[in-house]
């Protein structure tokens, strides 16, 4: 006997892979179509990485395309293990082509350098969500010893479709590696963004301020709709292709570095939701566990070190991921802050994950599985920024350190070492907005309250109710945050100047973390 639906819902994410492919095949069998009928029959499972391997039905055979009839879309960059010398771009084709590449070098006249490319298909069959049947292709490419600081212009193609040609020199793009030595940088970050207008608003912002790189903390695009891994028919592949063709324009020439939500976790593809990720994306392989947890990562920029964390891993709110790493990331985690704080070139520490810890939302509030298992090491540990995503608005707290606060006025400076973490949400990235239970309050619109009535989410999925003094600002729109980070020299401080904007261009809220000079 099968599931019902209605349970589905509450079952882990390799649970609900399990129901879904089971009833996807006999439902398909029993109908007796040849075409489905045979390609079960084959045996046809894409194979790969033991544990999180995508174990979805291959596409049935489509005819072939002349190459020069398929342009690549959706060129998107992501940092490998070392900023300086590894970059991946990855991109996708809207059919198979022949020897997809990758030609590089340091002047657009001179790409002669070709590499080729890896292919990660995915087929969605129609009936498991919105799409008829869908194969996707996505490629990517792995690029290494490349030389710090340096420009590179690059062009993908395959057979019939080469960008070294004259006629498709408007193709090639570029992108810079990280420095060998700290400088001043610029870095940017949403979470929650969707396909939208506001989105595309978002995006055209952030080119403005020529960020080395961006952080996406999550609920990439929403393809699943339900944000639980649900096996309704609420899930649409083609989703993917609408945003990467929104966001190549910032994302072709900047690394566009991803955390993985709950909207992200897509039971079709793999036990652990993430196979569809997997194929789209290339991010850093130094996490706990890059087959099971392919969105933990860490990577130094300059004086600054970034960890991505997947916070389904500990969400009480959302448990169809929870505990699937067995503790593994938070271990890793505590190892890696201890590594940093141990680092005489890094000043900075900044985590970026979706789930809130600290949030006041009617919405989701905040997560009492990321304040039990990773707060009490962000304090350990001093880190100086910790942005979210899940809540679609802004809000920043205070600086808070176990139970004392140091308020941390709009235009305020906090030192981490003596004043505890800010923690920021800004999941105002281009999805529909959400409220808060207190007046807005931000810049040039301060409406300051003492005390606001919110929730926690404790290990039984209850709310339990807070009173909050932490909740410093708070913007109803869409936004996204960028930060300007300045090595310090001669006595000076080191600082990371946050600059809240909204995607109007209008400033909501700014302040400064400050580390003394080593």
């Amino acid at each position: 006997m099968g599931v019902p639906d209605e349970l589905a819902a509450r079952m882990s994410m390799a649970e609900q892979h399990e129901y879904l492919h089971s009833k996807f095949s006999r439902r398909r069998l029993l109908r007796g179509g040849a075409t489905t009928a045979g390609a079960l029959a084959a045996g046809a499972l894409l194979t790969g990485r033991a544990d999180a391997a995508p174990t979805v039905l291959t596409a049935p055979a489509t005819a072939k395309i002349d190459g020069a009839l398929v342009a690549p879309i959706g060129r998107h960059l992501a940092f490998g293990n070392d900023p300086r010398t590894q970059m991946t771009v990855s991109w996708q084709v809207p059919a198979a082509v022949k020897n997809p590449f990758i030609r590089i070098g340091t002047a657009p006249w001179n790409l002669s350098h070709k590499i080729a490319a890896e292919v990660r298909s995915l087929y969605t069959p129609a009936g498991v969500g919105a799409s008829p049947n869908l194969t996707q292709y996505f490629l990517h490419a792995q690029l290494s010893r490349l030389k710090p600081g340096t420009t590179y212009y690059y062009g993908v193609g395959h057979d019939g479709f080469d960008p070294a040609n004259a006629h498709l020199a408007g193709t090639v793009g570029t992108f810079t590696t990280a420095p060998a030595t700290g400088g001043k940088f610029t870095f940017t970050a949403f979470g929650d963004q969707g396909v939208s207008y506001h989105a595309l608003a978002n995006d055209s912002l952030i080119l403005a301020r020529r960020p080395a790189f961006h952080l996406h903390a999550g609920d990439i695009c929403y393809a699943d709709s339900s944000g639980a891994g649900q096996t309704g028919d609420t899930f649409d592949a083609r989703t993917w292709e609408q945003f990467l063709a929104q966001t190549e324009t910032v994302a072709k020439q900047l690394p566009w570095m991803v955390a993985y939500g709950n909207h992200d976790m897509e039971a079709w593809y793999s036990p652990n939701g993430y196979g569809g990720e997997e194929a789209r994306f290339s991010m850093p392989s130094n996490g706990p566990d890059p087959r099971n947890l392919p969105g933990v990562y860490s990577f130094v920029y300059g004086n600054t070190a970034v960890i991505s964390l997947d916070a389904n891993d500990v969400s009480y709110e959302i448990k169809a991921n929870l505990d699937i790493s067995k503790g593994a990331q938070t271990a890793w985690l505590e190892r890696q802050l201890k590594g940093f704080r141990a680092r005489r070139d890094v000043d900075f520490v900044v985590v970026f994950f979706h789930h809130c810890a600290f949030s006041t939302t009617n919405q989701h509030a905040s997560e009492g599985g990321v304040r039990e298992k990773w707060v009490p090491l962000f304090e350990k540990y001093q880190v100086d920024l910790v942005v979210n995503g899940h809540n679609h608005v802004y809000e920043r707290t205070d600086a808070i350190k176990g139970a004392a606060l140091k308020t941390l006025p709009i235009g305020g400076t906090v030192n981490p070492a003596e004043d505890g973490v800010v923690y920021v949400t800004a999941g105002g990235a281009g999805r529909s907005l959400y409220s808060f239970p207190s007046p807005d309050s931000y810049e040039g619109h301060e409406a300051n309250v003492d005390t606001v009535a919110s929730y926690t989410w404790d290990k039984d999925g209850n709310k339990v109710p807070e009173s909050v003094h932490w909740s410093r600002v708070r913007y109803t729109g869409y936004s996204f945050i960028s930060v300007d980070v300045t090595p310090g020299h001669f006595g000076r401080p080191s600082t990371l100047a946050v600059t809240a904007l909204a995607e109007n261009g209008t400033e909501v809220d700014r302040f400064t973390i400050s580390r003394p000079a080593r």
